[in-house]
């Protein structure tokens, strides 16, 4: 990277910072930040709209565009950029896996926002796949189809579309299916003491080599592995914030995701490294030397905790000096310069189930789409929330 550049961005993430610090009214500013520069890397480098791939990486990634138009930022670029990204892949999009229905959130959401009839009936159609997706014994919707388990991160993944067919239909049948969904899965794989959940849980008791998984990951009495993993974790959290956000009080089992989400937050707490603002790969052994911090759960967990505080489900006293030590710790220890943009660090690559040495040897990368994706979304709403209060 030309020396010019990383000057540039230093300079301009300087102004920034010293913009909030020293102003004592919190005002509009129109100065780039990091969450920004993330956002243009992967618009104009990385992931133009018309290379947009479909799948659940991406997706993630795609939201948080779709989020920074429903916030009022550069919203004829993000339009663009899903209206572009859709229509590119209108042939191959469907809604026959978990991981496939993530991205199909664009259908709806273009319908609602556009009024284009050929977004609806495309997202309708989708949701017709999405209802013939193999589910698990007490009705959960299996993360793979040769075989049927339940995942943590397919909750995040089916959630980002149910939310936004309910948002376009107003329909209530889309969120009590997000309910169900969250219970049936927390009933095989959250912890009862922490709130934490388990990566996995295996329907049956055959083994399966799917060239990912640790195999025999699920040879024990509860069928599921042992291990609590920061970044399904993160999902479980995203879903639940994003779903508390939006459900309204009379729908059943609201209070119920409440205290699931609650008592997940509070274990996270004390669980945040001091040093770097981060949470580890594996978030309780905080004490293991191969335990690396990790920028995509670290994201996830502390954009769950400012759309809590902002809901006021949260205690702000307790949660925002939380939120503010991770923003600060992507910001000094998992940012990157890239040319004239910037991308994050310390990301675990995919990842399936296993134990805790399997996902201390996963590998660690930079600019994945949903380290990105959910790096943005952090940065927005820790934007707004220092904006608005």
């Amino acid at each position: 990277m030309k020396k010019s550049n990383f000057i540039i961005i230093l300079g301009t993430f300087f102004v920034t910072i010293m913009f909030f610090s020293c102003s004592g009214k919190k005002k509009t500013v129109d100065v780039p930040g990091w969450g920004d520069f993330l956002n243009l890397y992967i618009q104009e480098q990385r992931m133009p709209a018309d290379q947009y791939h479909w799948d659940w990486a991406e997706a993630t990634f795609l939201r948080s565009v779709a989020d920074r138009y429903e916030n009022n930022i550069d919203r004829e670029k993000m339009l663009q950029y899903i209206r572009q990204a859709m229509d590119a892949n209108w042939n191959v999009a469907s809604g026959i896996h978990p991981n496939a229905v993530a991205s199909a959130f664009g259908m709806p959401f273009l319908a609602r926002i556009t009024g284009e009839e050929k977004y609806r009936q495309k997202a309708f159609e989708i949701y017709e796949q999405y209802t013939r997706i193999p589910v698990a014994s007490n009705g959960g919707v299996s993360h793979r189809d040769d075989v049927i388990e339940l995942w943590d991160d397919t909750v995040y993944m089916i959630s980002l579309f149910l939310l936004e067919m309910y948002r376009l239909t107003a329909d209530e049948k889309y969120l009590t299916e997000i309910v169900f969904q969250l219970k049936v899965h927390a009933e095989k794989l959250q912890d009862e003491e922490t709130g934490l959940w388990y990566h996995g849980w295996d329907d049956d008791d055959i083994s399966t080599d799917d060239g990912c998984c640790m195999l025999g990951w699920a040879d024990n009495p509860n069928r599921r592995n042992n291990e609590f993993w920061g970044r399904g974790n993160g999902w479980v959290a995203m879903t639940l914030a994003n779903t508390l956000h939006t459900l309204p009080d009379h729908i059943a089992g609201r209070d119920e995701l409440r205290e699931m989400f609650v008592k997940m937050m509070q274990t996270l707490v004390p669980l945040q490294d001091p040093e770097t603002g981060h949470w580890r790969q594996l978030p309780i052994h905080i004490q293991d030397g191969g335990n690396f911090i990790e920028s995509s759960c670290t994201a996830m967990f502390a954009y769950a905790m400012i759309l809590g505080i902002r809901d006021g489900i949260l205690h702000k006293k307790t949660f925002q000096p939380v939120v503010e030590k991770a923003y600060a710790g992507i910001e000094k220890f998992s940012l990157k310069p890239v040319d004239k943009y910037m991308t994050i660090t310390n990301i675990c690559i995919g990842t399936c189930i296993g134990d805790k040495e399997y996902y201390y040897k996963r590998e660690v990368m930079e600019g994945a789409y949903y380290a990105v994706g959910a790096a943005i979304m952090l940065y927005d709403q820790f934007r707004l929330f220092n904006l608005k209060n």
